[in-house]
This record gives structure tokens, C-alpha cells and sequence, in this order.
């Protein structure tokens, strides 16, 4: 943390190409939230499906939560022909946005009335290659910064805030446009998605691939592996060296987070990341079907839940992240939760009024305030938290316990407005305001811990740099 650093010195960060990329790789990262989430609830709103099945079809969003299974492999595993080319990162990027791109065309070939199945399998296809995507993402943004560089952390974590809502919100924003123009249907619109989504994809070819020292790291730790392995069984000697791979790839990036942090210490990290935002994530989950019901347009959604948030959440993510820089992460997650409480109360309130613009507009921007301030805190926490020999492996541990509650949990966001408060949306987002709490009295229960970590990192950085 540098109190005294100047406005002027902290957005000279921001003129790092690395930092440009991570923007438009955030953009890539949001954008297939609109094509499986909002977009989807919107035209399974419209095709006369209840509130119940559309929150429970937001189960397809669950990869979210368990991407880390798999995190260790995208660290470890080069992609033939694709690796020589791109690089460990953004081959795995290229792949991912590839099927995305095919199975949003494909949904534009769909009747979903009749072919309910194939769309819940289409958008499963698409959740689960961005959720790999997201793992390369938040890695190759870890990488990109040397070590000595973590004083551009939060910078680096406004950027991909700002992009991840620019890809949601800004550019979410166009299909609800289009829908509401004459002659125009849901499935259509997917064209025009899919298109978006290789115009993101073309930015591959301008970024660079991080350098890093992980495969030393890794083959290090391999060495020492396959050693004890030969001291230990002497018979397996044909397998010691897979072994060895296996340890390194699938064990030691867990055994790496425990160890740096403490059993009791690192699972108090998880415990609090995953209760941060539920609250919040039950509030997404149902806010299109809410807007439509009490008769927002489709055009004053994209004007206000996709134009309006996005705009307001890209001005206060820099805001945000200035914060975080002068006076610490903690403090800026404390802010944000409290923030995150008091705004799902505004949502309750228009509940009570009635679909009232001015009441809408005031909600748009103390909801893009939270999510702005909330995320890029979020963001730089958890990258603070990770070790560069595992990257994907740890930011994906973390980052699938915040979408826990925003992915599977949430889903049952429709069975609670519907079947337990009968319709009830002021009680419902009432309910979403005290969801936030547990998580503020568990961050006040662990921030000595806090404060010492966020303490090491940058005592770190300042080592580094002398």
C-alpha cells in the first residue's frame, strides 16, 4: 500500500498494454453470463416458462463452482500444436471461446419449446468451456505482473472488473435491444451474440503470452518428488515419473494453499469467500424475471440493468480499486459488504412502489457502486492469496467458492420467491440484504489474519524491488 501514491502516478498504470489485455480478456469472461443467463431468462420469460424452472435452469451455471476439479490440468497440461503457437494460457483461451462461438450459433437454430433438453445441453456446453476459460483468464492476468509488480494488483483488478462488466452488462445490453425491434426473435438474437463473441476472440492474437518461471518450479518439484519416490519403491521405478507428474499437478497445488496459510487460517479464507456474496447472487439470479414482471420493457432493462450498470460499474471499479490501493483490501471488502446490504433494500422498495423509472434508475446506481467496489476488492484479494507456480489451480479454488452461492445456490433463488413467500419480492430482497451479514461478522472475526497477509504481499513486493 502506498497512502501517498498520486492520481496521476496510480492511472499511468493503466497505459501497461498487459493491463489492456486483461480488459478485453475480461470482456470474453463476462459475455457468456449474457448468452446462458440473463438473455436466456429473459426468452424462457417470454416463451411462458414459470419463475421456478427458470431459476432452476440456472443449474447449468454450477461449473462455476467445481472449476477448480480440473484447474490443475489447464496449469500443467500443453495443448498439442495450439502451445508452440499461442502459448500455455491463451491456447487454452482460443480452444474454450472456440466452442462457445459453435454452441451459440447453435442455439440460434433452436425451438425452445420443443427442444427444451437441447437448450439446457447447449448452455451447459457453454458454462462449462467459460468456466475453463475463466481458469486460463484469471491466470494469464496473474501472470502477466512479475512479482515485484504487485503494487498494480488492484489496477489490474479494476481492469478485469471493468471488462468482465463491459462483456456482461454494455454489450448484454444489445439482444435486448434487438428483441424489442419488430421482426425480431430470441433465437436470432444468438447470431448476433456469437458474432460479438469471435470479435472478442480475435483480441487473442494481439496479447502477449506471459513469461514465468512456473515450468521451472513445476519440474523442480517433480524432481523431488520422483526422489522420494525411488527412495520409497524401489519396485514402481517404470512409474515413478508419471507419478511424480500426477503429485505435482493434482496434490501439490492444494497442499501448497494449506501450507502457506495454516489449515485453520486457509479454511476460514474459503469459509469467508464463499459467504461474501450469496446475497448478492440470489438478487442476480432473479432480477431480469422481477424487472419484467412489474413491467419494465425489455428496452429499460438494457438501458438501466445492462447500460446503466455496466457505465456506473466501470466508473467505480477505478474508483474502487484507488481505494483498495491506499488503504488496503481489507478495509475495502468491509466497505463493500456493508454497501452490498444497504442496496439490496432499494430492490425491495421498487417492489413496494411499483415499475417506477426514477426509483429504478437510483437502484442501478448504488447496485453498480457495490458490485464495482465489491469485485475489484474481491478480485485482488483472492490474487493476492495465490502462488505462481499454480495460479489457474488457486485463483480457480477461490474464485468457484464466490460462485457457489451466485451459481447452485442461487438457482433456487425461483423455488424461494415462489413456493416459500408466495410471490412476496420486497420480503425476497430483504432476505438478500441479510444474507450479507454473516459474511461482514466472519470478515471481522479473521482480519487480524487479513491484515497480515495483505501485510506479507506487499512486504514482499518491496523486497523484491531492492
Amino acid at each position: 500500500m502506498n497512502s501517498a501514491l498520486s492520481l496521476k502516478e496510480y492511472f499511468s498504470y493503466f497505459k501497461d498494454k498487459r493491463l489492456i489485455n486483461i480488459f478485453i480478456f475480461g470482456m470474453a469472461s463476462g459475455f457468456p453470463w449474457v448468452l446462458i443467463g440473463s438473455v436466456m431468462s429473459a426468452w424462457l420469460k417470454d416463451e411462458g416458462l414459470s419463475r421456478s424452472t427458470i431459476g432452476l435452469f440456472g443449474l447449468v451455471f454450477g461449473v462455476y463452482s467445481i472449476n477448480f476439479l480440473w484447474s490443475p490440468l489447464i496449469d500443467r497440461i500443453k495443448l498439442p500444436l495450439l502451445y508452440n503457437w499461442l502459448g500455455q494460457r491463451r491456447s487454452w483461451i482460443f480452444v474454450c471461446q472456440l466452442i462457445i462461438i459453435i454452441a451459440t450459433l447453435s442455439l440460434g437454430f433452436i425451438d425452445i419449446k420443443q427442444q427444451l433438453a437441447t437448450v439446457a445441453l447447449l448452455c451447459f456446453i457453454i458454462a462449462l468451456a467459460s468456466a475453463t476459460q475463466d481458469i486460463s483468464i484469471d491466470a494469464f492476468r496473474i501472470d502477466s505482473l512479475a512479482e515485484h509488480e504487485s503494487y498494480k494488483t488492484t489496477a489490474a483488478a479494476a481492469m478485469a472488473t471493468s471488462g468482465w462488466w463491459s462483456g456482461y452488462a454494455l454489450l448484454g445490453a444489445i439482444p435486448f435491444y434487438i428483441a424489442d425491434m419488430p421482426n425480431w426473435q430470441w433465437s436470432q438474437v444468438y447470431f448476433i451474440l456469437a458474432g460479438l463473441m469471435v470479435l472478442m476472440c480475435l483480441s487473442l492474437f494481439w496479447a502477449q503470452e506471459p513469461k514465468t518461471n512456473r515450468d521451472i518450479i513445476q519440474a523442480e518439484l517433480e524432481r523431488n518428488y520422483q526422489l522420494a519416490l525411488q527412495q520409497s519403491q524401489h519396485h514402481m521405478a517404470a512409474l515413478q515419473k508419471p507419478l511424480a507428474w500426477l503429485i505435482v499437478t493434482l496434490i501439490e497445488p492444494f497442499k501448497s494453499f494449506f501450507r502457506k496459510n495454516g489449515v485453520k487460517s486457509a479454511l476460514a479464507l474459503l469459509a469467508f469467500i464463499f459467504l461474501f456474496k450469496i446475497g448478492e447472487a440470489f438478487l442476480a439470479r432473479m432480477s431480469i424475471v422481477f424487472y419484467k414482471e412489474i413491467g419494465f420493457s425489455n428496452t429499460q432493462i438494457a438501458n438501466y440493468s445492462k447500460l446503466g450498470t455496466g457505465l456506473i460499474t466501470i466508473v467505480f471499479a477505478f474508483f474502487g480499486s484507488i481505494f483498495n490501493h491506499k488503504y488496503g483490501i481489507v478495509k475495502g471488502l468491509m466497505i463493500s459488504g456493508i454497501a452490498m446490504a444497504a442496496s439490496n433494500l432499494m430492490f425491495s422498495y421498487i417492489a413496494i412502489q411499483g415499475p417506477k423509472e426514477h426509483l429504478y434508475a437510483i437502484a442501478i446506481v448504488i447496485d453498480g457502486f457495490t458490485q464495482a467496489w465489491s469485485l475489484v476488492a474481491m478480485v485482488a484479494f483472492i490474487s493476492m492469496l495465490c502462488d505462481r507456480a499454480f495460479t489457474a489451480t488457486h485463483y480457480a479454488l477461490l474464485a468457484s467458492l464466490g460462485n457457489l452461492g451466485r451459481t447452485v445456490l442461487s438457482s433456487y433463488s425461483g423455488v424461494v420467491i415462489d413456493d416459500w413467500l408466495n410471490g412476496n419480492w420486497a420480503l425476497f430482497f430483504a432476505l438478500t440484504a441479510l444474507m450479507v451479514l454473516p459474511s461482514l461478522l466472519f470478515l471481522w472475526l479473521i482480519r487480524d489474519k487479513l491484515y497480515q497477509l495483505e501485510n506479507n504481499f506487499h512486504a514482499n513486493t518491496a523486497t523484491t524491488e531492492k
